[in-house]
């Protein structure tokens, strides 16, 4: 197996001291300047005062930094040598779906006649944009198995809180229960935007207990099923990497008591072209296009969050719907009374969106099947090798195959060594591995969630489990120095509590400049 022992300069960052960009500033200088051919607006649309509603101008000019172009080059280049990025590493953040983003797809969603659209231009002048989407809509109710899709929600969260506002709607519009039905069961393993999303819709969770397998316990689940039950909100496989195997009756539970099931798509990775959450009998189903098709989404985005019915629930969805009309023109249509209304302004996010049919485009059926089995497999190549390192253990069913990712305990670590589980991700850093999620799911201690993704090669895993197997060396042998990590990154050991406490976050350049001041009397 592996070929190179691990060296801890390999994720060595730049280290700039570079200021602010508004540090930058000097009055007078410009990144560009127009031709002095460049048309009179004045002369093109008149006055401006005559067009834009006095209440609306701007009387103090925005402070907006004056940098020369090199400038802003040059210190956004330099912000970049500092940090993480998927093209430079490993990146196994679980549940996250790091996975490479393929070129093609970045050059699809900057062809001009895409990317030089307005949101407002007449349908008439979009039929290429509302193609794509008509077509996506249909592709990914084919993926998961659903009759009708909404691509309109920004993120998977968003997209959660669609389909539950759309289950609360069948139960008001369709079953006329929605006073009764005011609870929505959630596993005790489910991410945590679940919980969030249902009561931002008005219900009450009900938190179901993980049986001995990490799996949904059943025994628990038919107690807690009855009339005053909206839903079930599921992942499947969850959070521990397992596929709920008793699915069917999962299904079958909450359906007899008069409820809805929702899939949460933040692991459909795992499953792309195997199986459909429409065959396991789910109602809802949400898709984090920016995970399983391929958007890059480090720093909190950008992200889509598609959401699919089935029939009795199609006449909820969010407004507009993309139409084609009997002559194959498209349209926008808002005349869906039922509709819960718009989640998002316009469309959806249009950019997103096109990668993702680049991506599906570009792989087919087929492909996307290939993609969902090397990424089970790399899973369960890191799972079956890191399980027998010092320190760490497998939690839950040992003989159960893990799916897309594995979670990692690194308690017995702890228990021998003092290093924590935030001190091996820290770690990691030093040896050009983006850490793991941790400390989630909350039913297992010490948590490393680790997701390959199909995108890594054997070669990049055999030198991540190596640097796993490093760091437990060194934690039993200098445990100071795996809890003074990193030390290879721009910045260095943070103190967690500091950096988390409200008094000593700078959230803007407004609040940098009042406490700079602050500083200085």
């Amino acid at each position: 197996m592996r070929s190179y022992v691990p060296d801890d300069t390999r994720g060595r960052q730049a280290k700039w001291v570079e200021p602010l960009i508004f540090e930058r500033s000097v009055p007078g200088v410009v990144g560009h300047s127009f031709p002095s051919t460049e048309p009179d607006v004045k002369k093109i649309a008149g006055d401006l005062s005559t067009i834009i509603p006095q209440k609306m101008v701007r009387r103090n000019p925005p402070n907006i930094p004056e940098v020369s172009e090199p400038g802003v080059t040059r210190h956004f280049t330099r912000l970049s040598q500092m940090n993480f990025a998927v093209n430079l590493g490993t990146y196994p953040l679980g549940s996250c779906t790091m996975k490479y983003n393929p070129a093609e797809n970045n050059w699809a969603a900057t062809i001009p006649g895409f990317s030089w659209l307005h949101p407002l231009q007449d349908t008439a002048m979009t039929q290429g944009a509302l193609e794509l989407m008509w077509e996506l809509e249909r592709w990914l109710g084919e993926i998961t198995g659903m009759d009708a899709v909404t691509l309109q929600p920004a993120a998977g969260a968003q997209g959660e809180w669609t389909g539950v506002m759309m289950m609360r709607e069948y139960h008001r519009c369709v079953t006329g229960e929605c006073e009764q039905r005011t609870e929505m069961l959630i596993p005790d393993a489910a991410h945590g935007t679940n919980p969030a999303s249902a009561a931002m819709a008005g219900y009450k969770i009900v938190v179901l207990p993980s049986s001995k397998d990490g799996l949904v316990d059943l025994d628990a689940l038919k107690e807690a099923a009855g009339p005053k039950t909206a839903g079930l909100m599921l992942t499947n496989p969850n959070t521990i990497g397992v596929f709920e195997r008793d699915i069917g009756e999962i299904t079958d539970i909450i359906h007899d008591a008069g409820g809805l099931v929702y899939y949460d798509g933040a692991n459909f990775n795992a499953i792309m072209g195997k199986v459909r959450p429409g065959d396991m009998g789910f109602d809802v189903v949400h898709l984090n296009l920016h995970k399983s098709f391929s958007t890059p989404h480090g720093g909190g985005g950008p992200g889509a969050g598609p959401v699919g019915v089935t029939e009795k629930l199609k006449a909820f969805l969010p407004v507009p719907r993309v139409v084609k009309k009997d002559d194959g023109s498209f349209e926008l249509d808002y005349d869906y009374p039922q509709s819960i209304g718009k989640v998002k302004s316009f469309y959806g996010n249009f950019g997103v969106l096109i990668r993702a049919y680049a991506y599906i485009y570009a792989l087919g059926a087929e492909g996307l099947e290939r993609a969902s089995e090397v990424a089970v497999l790399n899973a369960n190549y890191v799972a079956h090798h890191v399980r027998k390192i010092p320190g760490f253990t497998l939690p839950y069913s040992q003989d159960a195959p893990r799916m897309h990712e594995c979670v990692i305990s690194a308690e017995k670590l702890k228990e021998e060594t003092g290093v924590t589980a935030m001190n091996v991700a820290k770690r990691l850093l030093d040896f050009g591995v983006h850490a793991p999620t941790v400390y989630f799911p909350l039913i297992v201690s010490e948590a490393l969630m680790i997701e390959p993704t199909e995108t890594e090669s054997r070669q990049e895993l055999d030198y991540f489990i190596s640097v796993l197997e490093k760091i437990s060396r060194e934690a039993h042998e200098d445990p100071e120095k795996v809890k003074n990590a990193p030390y290879s990154t721009a910045i260095g050991l943070l103190d967690e509590y500091r950096s988390a406490h409200p008094k000593t976050l700078t959230l803007s350049y407004r609040m940098y400049q009042s406490r700079l001041r602050e500083e200085n009397e």
